[in-house]
């Protein structure tokens, strides 16, 4: 069987899914023929002064949505874009960024979709690894001039040949200026962007990146079916009608965002409440000023709504459901979440590449719902592996997928991508699962997320897990440390509450009270005012890694130091 990564080249963005495939889910009813802009022409007609997204600058309904974005299309065909060629999109999030998405999408033009707190050095790493043609920036990008920055990349990045600036368009009307090549271009009267050079729905709309925590991000393929078929498993799972409201925490390029602000919001024709950056305050604030119904965020910023004082203060009435995952969703804090706003935690099992594999759902019982990811969906074709051996009988392995959710693999990059799929085809993600006799999954760790201690696997998500039902803790990461005797040890670090202090013992302490396993004691404790993010809004657990030898070093000294002057 052929995979699909072995149907596109960094040349080739038609036609990205083989035929049979795509004709397939077509007969299933998992894919189909239209596409986002399509969608959002439709909502423009039927309820244009309807609000699309209430974002940090003002409120953009669907007729601004649709209009802003065919003439951002016409703005960038005006200037050149060859049909097919690579438009880099670095802002932050809000309604502009899901503007320029579309209007991509109309012209006839890739995204490369760039995370706003990328550094300088990813941000030149992806122009060139996707041979990017154009930037897409705002004039000023974290106070930096963004006509300076163009400039330096442009001797980096051999195709980068044009920049872009684009006003902020959240709530704005048309006909605002736009910069292109540093000259001033005005909207009114150019030709409309030709219905022709307009993407399809299986067409490679999008590459974004990994959130990896160590290394340089590989840049995965997406076409839009694959999204308009999450949405559909979604809107099943939550219930998910028009009458929603969203508030969306993580940024549009990745995998999570795209699915819980740019697809099934404007599918649905739902308002999605965005800010630039996450601030655990006034998303509560937000909850209760638009009357939000689902909240959409990574398990570490609900753990941080749940910790901030305005959770018992706020009207969180109005919320009936949080879609979480990314990283391990904490039973106890899913529970405490659910006991303080009323409503139900739902997660997905799966990544940016394989999309779904596994949800929980609004009919799951609350046990089910707190303790496992949820049943496997069907239509994926889960399989678990052990190596190269087929071990989906036994119930436990690295899980892989087959099915309309899947991405198009990575771009131009054939040792990962030798990676990501089995022989056969198959999509393989990093964890390691069990699956019961009722099809619902349980995450036991990862296979890069194992710490080995006298050849012992202790799972990390179980020992953070265990860790973060002291009542100290916020947050918790746990990562191996070198050790001459045991190869590894468990170290963890932690962010505490406010005004909280905790030791090793008294951790270990707790741990014994709660009757956890000795494996998942951790052996060393560090405690961080906060612990480093990668760019999808994740623990950076490959900096705390590479750092941690130099902390526990500073930590025995620091120690040394209070004995001797005692």
């Amino acid at each position: 069987m052929t995979h699909y990564a072995a149907r596109v080249t960094v040349d080739d963005f038609r036609d990205a899914v083989p035929s049979h495939l795509a004709k397939r889910f077509r007969a299933e009813g998992w894919w189909g023929e239209q596409t986002l802009a399509q969608v959002i022409a439709g909502h423009a007609a039927t309820r244009p002064d309807a609000p699309a997204f209430h974002a940090d600058h003002g409120t953009t309904t669907w007729s601004q949505y649709d209009a802003l974005s065919s003439e951002l299309a016409a703005v960038l065909v005006a200037a050149g874009l060859p049909e097919g060629s690579r438009l880099a999109v670095w802002l932050p999030d809000g309604a502009t960024v899901h503007v320029t998405f579309v209007a991509a999408e109309k012209a006839g033009l890739t995204v490369v979709g760039i995370g706003a707190r990328a550094g300088d050095r990813e941000l030149a790493y992806l122009l060139g690894k996707t041979s990017a043609t154009t930037l897409v920036t705002m004039a000023t990008h974290r106070g930096r001039d963004m006509a300076d920055l163009f400039e330096t990349l442009r001797v980096e990045v051999p195709t980068l040949a044009h920049h872009v600036v684009v006003p902020v368009l959240d709530g704005a009307p048309a006909g605002r200026p736009y910069v292109v090549d540093g000259q001033l271009v005005d909207p009114a009267g150019l030709a409309p962007a030709p219905a022709e050079r307009a993407m399809g729905p299986d067409d490679l709309f999008m590459l974004n990146s990994t959130s990896g925590t160590t290394g340089m991000p590989k840049c995965v393929m997406h076409n839009q079916n694959r999204w308009f078929y999450f949405h559909q498993k979604a809107a099943e799972n939550g219930h998910l009608t028009s009458s929603d409201v969203f508030l969306s925490g993580v940024p549009a390029p990745f995998g999570f965002g795209l699915w819980t602000a740019h697809f099934t919001p404007t599918i649905l024709g739902a308002p999605t409440v965005l800010r630039e950056r996450f601030d655990a305050d006034e998303a509560l604030e937000l909850i209760e000023t638009y009357r939000a119904t689902v909240v959409t965020c990574v398990s570490t910023q609900f753990i941080m709504m749940l910790n901030s004082p305005d959770a018992e203060r706020r009207d969180l009435s109005s919320l009936r459901a949080m879609f979480t995952g990314g990283e391990a969703v904490p039973p106890t804090r899913a529970r405490r979440f659910e006991e303080v706003t009323g409503a139900s935690v739902l997660q997905f099992f799966g990544s940016n590449e394989t999309g779904l594999l596994t949800g929980t759902t609004l009919s799951d019982s609350f046990e089910q719902r707190m303790t496992t990811a949820g049943r496997v969906v069907p239509e994926m074709n889960v399989r678990l592996f052990d190596g190269d051996a087929d071990v989906t009988a036994s119930g436990a392995g690295q899980p892989a997928g087959h099915g309309p959710a899947l991405c198009l693999g990575y771009l131009d990059d054939d040792t990962a991508n030798a990676e990501l799929y089995t022989e056969d085809g198959w999509m393989l993600m990093g964890d390691i699962v069990t699956i019961d006799d009722a099809g619902y999954l349980t995450v036991t760790g990862r296979t890069s997320d194992f710490i080995i201690r006298g050849g012992k696997n202790i799972s990390a998500a179980r020992v953070e897990e265990e860790v973060a039902t002291h009542p100290a803790v916020v947050l918790a990461a746990a990562v191996a440390v070198p050790d001459e005797v045991f190869g590894e040890r468990v170290c963890v670090y932690v962010e505490l509450n406010p005004g909280r202090q905790l030791d090793l013992h008294s951790l270990q302490d707790h741990l014994l009270r709660r009757g956890a396993s000795k494996s998942d004691f951790p052996e060393y404790l560090i405690v961080l005012d906060s612990l480093p993010r990668a760019s999808g809004g994740k623990v950076a657990k490959g900096q705390l890694k590479s750092r941690s030898a130099k902390d526990l070093l500073d930590q025995r000294r620091s120690a040394q130091m209070s004995t001797q002057e005692s």
